[in-house]
């Protein structure tokens, strides 16, 4: 038997490149838009534009702030890829906030791969950067590049970061040329942390203010891709990234730097005790994990949990 109802005809159409569909429904029945098409209903697809190095770039160009945060496993990588974070780094300092080790030097090449291979399964829209352990790549070139080639092999980050300026050009260099990107990171280097006396801001002088300026300078023509700045005063981080053509993203460098990162446990409250001056604390997970924790406890000795809701 023939259905009575009115015959609709869909068809759906990309508009543009950013995603986006037209979804129209035509036919008998189907009510007139102003635009002539009988029904239409646009929706964008949950799909991502993937971020990679030429985005970075790009985005300095166009005066637009870059966002990066540390992540070190799946759940927290799904959560800054989801609220739309432009960079995921899975940092060195692991070391501090996941293992309770006083620095990141005691971190290895084969823990920071694990880490790393989980975040990148959660990974959608950000660019993946591998941070390079202390003693991973300063004894050779050959070092260098060959563990380079472990975070992208073996862990599927996208890109790597090194601390150093210009002491790191031709490492910065060797590895470029292998065809890995390679974020800098200049300013404060925990990895030299013994060297420094202490994490401690660098460039309040003209003397270091003027080896930031070389370090930045050639970290750029050894080829990477954008440079981390940490703890540098806001004016020479200023002077810095006004100097350079690649992003520079800040850590208690300053408002003008291309964009900024923080430790995604300290944004979130997860260490009450720890009160870094350069960081804004956006939530207290501490404190709620902790009530959570302590009504779960309570529930469990006042035989409240399970509830019949709970149980089978």
């Amino acid at each position: 038997m023939r259905d009575s109802q009115p015959r609709q005809e869909i068809k759906a159409s990309r508009l543009g490149s950013g995603g986006f569909f037209v979804l129209v429904v035509s036919g008998q029945g189907c009510p007139r838009h102003e635009n002539g098409f009988e029904q239409a209903e646009e929706f964008e697809m949950e799909k991502k534009k993937k971020v990679t190095i030429l985005e970075i770039g790009a985005m300095k160009q166009a005066g637009e702030k870059i966002t990066m945060i540390t992540a070190y496993d799946y759940p927290f990588a799904k959560v800054v890829d989801d609220a739309g974070i432009d960079i995921i780094l899975v940092g060195d300092s692991v070391g501090t906030v996941i293992q309770g080790v006083p620095n990141t030097l005691p971190v290895t090449m084969d823990e920071m791969i694990y880490h790393t291979r989980m975040v990148a399964r959660a990974r959608e829209r950000a660019l993946v950067v591998f941070d390079l352990p202390f003693m991973s790549y300063q004894a050779s070139l050959e070092q260098a590049k060959q563990n380079a080639g472990r975070a992208l092999k073996e862990a599927n980050a996208e890109a790597v970061k090194l601390e150093g300026g210009a002491n790191m050009a031709e490492t910065i260099s060797a590895i470029v040329n292998i065809d890995i990107p390679v974020m800098g990171h200049i300013g404060l280097t925990p990895q030299s942390v013994h060297r420094l006396g202490g994490f401690k801001v660098q460039g309040k002088d003209e003397g270091t203010r003027k080896k930031l300026l070389e370090d930045a300078r050639a970290v750029e023509e050894a080829g990477a891709f954008a440079v981390v700045l940490e703890l540098v005063p806001a004016e020479v981080a200023k002077e810095i990234t006004e100097m350079l053509s690649i992003p520079t993203i800040g850590i208690g460098a300053g408002i003008h730097c291309d964009g900024q990162v923080l430790v995604l446990h300290d944004l979130l409250g997860l260490y009450p005790a720890r009160k870094l001056k350069m960081v804004k604390q956006y939530a207290n997970l501490y404190e709620e994990s902790r009530k959570a924790v302590e009504q779960f406890c309570k529930e469990v000795k006042e035989k409240k949990f399970p509830g019949p809701e709970h149980s089978f």
